[in-house]
């Protein structure tokens, strides 16, 4: 054991009863589940810590806003998760195995310079996977009794990394414009009819765009399961708050996997990508062309953010499936079973029924 507790790790105690106070989705307040006493999570004045990037790149910068973390690794999917309360028992937020406590490692991470606090609590959480698990059709029994069992449900937060810069580029092209001719050719009936046909005609263009790119989200972890749907994965990100971990607790935080990098050199692509659209729209036209292009960045900066999302684990005929819900906004998406004798019943009613149809058109 560590000597030094290290923030992030503090439990805030609640003063009339003792238990542990945790996050209420939706607020800025820490509440304690048992008296209902509440406390206010102070929020930093001065904002968001934008990071300059570079010197996080080499090892010394890295460790300038760096602090320990209590680890749990999951042997089975391989998340590395931390938990912001003390559980005498915990699953894994991924695939639901066990994970032994006994087993906990500290190592260093970037401080997270913001936070997205969950807006959704659990209750909601439950009344949205219960209102889609009903709608599923052929899906098992175990699968509705299981979407409603608190052990499978947890609200995780997300690690990713956003990037800042300022973005020029020159570059070399065509503008194409549209012109129409008009042709005669033959119909499918063999008739000569008059057709429009469109062509293009090419100029040479050439020219300079430059612009603020502001939060390129990137994903900092990744896990052999349990990736997050692309259809839940969008957060209003102006709700983010100034990292406090107050409002961690309560809640599993995964650590980035995905070092930062790694996640510079995916921003980059996304800043070239940014760039040629600029390049086409300062080319204007009605299509364009961009043979060339060369991009520089400045003025770097980065964040690592927390993003929150609920995770259901569920096992049914040994196979892992997971649920997700965007803790922000309450979008679903998930992949499910489907119950084999559900499906052969309703085949075999569909052949009884046709069959009975066709008994009584005989008659």
């Amino acid at each position: 054991m560590e000597e030094t507790v290290k923030k992030s790790e503090l439990k805030k105690a609640c003063t009339n009863c003792g238990a542990e106070l945790k996050y209420k989705p939706g607020t800025t307040n820490i509440s304690c589940e048992y008296c209902g006493h509440e406390e206010t999570i102070s929020i930093a004045e001065s904002g968001f810590e934008e990071l300059e990037l570079y010197p996080f790149l080499q090892e010394m910068g890295s460790q300038k806003h760096s602090e320990e973390i209590s680890m749990l690794h999951c042997k089975n999917c391989g998340a590395d998760q931390h938990v912001e309360e003390n559980y005498k028992s915990l699953h894994c937020v991924y695939c639901g195995q066990p994970l032994v406590i006994a087993d906990a490692y500290t190592e260093n991470w970037i401080l997270p310079g913001a936070v997205l606090p969950f807006q959704i609590d659990k209750k909601q959480s439950f009344a949205i996977f219960k209102k889609w698990v009903n709608s599923l059709w052929f899906a098992p029994n175990n699968l509705k009794k299981a979407s409603l069992d608190p052990q499978f449900t947890k609200g995780l937060y997300l690690p990713y990394w956003t990037f800042d810069a300022q973005l020029y580029a020159s570059y070399t092209g065509q503008r194409g414009e549209y012109y129409y001719e008009t042709k005669r050719v033959r119909n499918a009936n063999g008739k000569m009819v008059t057709q429009q046909v469109r062509k293009t005609r090419w100029y040479p263009a050439s020219g300079q765009v430059s612009g603020f790119v502001d939060d390129t989200l990137i994903k900092a972890s990744h896990q052999k399961a349990g990736r997050i749907p692309g259809k839940i994965a969008f957060w209003d990100l102006k709700k983010l708050q100034p990292f406090n971990s107050g409002f961690l607790s309560g809640f599993v935080t995964e650590k980035y996997t995905i070092p930062l990098k790694d996640g510079h050199l995916h921003s980059k692509e996304v800043a070239r990508d940014i760039a040629t659209r600029w390049c086409m729209q300062d080319i204007g036209g009605d299509t364009q062309r961009v043979t060339s292009m060369d991009m520089k960045l400045s003025e770097e900066t980065f964040k690592h953010i927390l993003l929150p999302v609920y995770v259901s684990a569920y096992r049914y005929n040994g196979k892992e499936y997971n649920f997700f819900i965007n803790g922000e906004n309450g979008n679903i998406s998930g992949t499910r079973p489907y119950s084999f004798w559900k499906i052969f019943f309703a085949v075999l009613l569909g052949l009884m029924v046709i069959g009975t149809i066709i008994l009584l058109s005989k008659k």
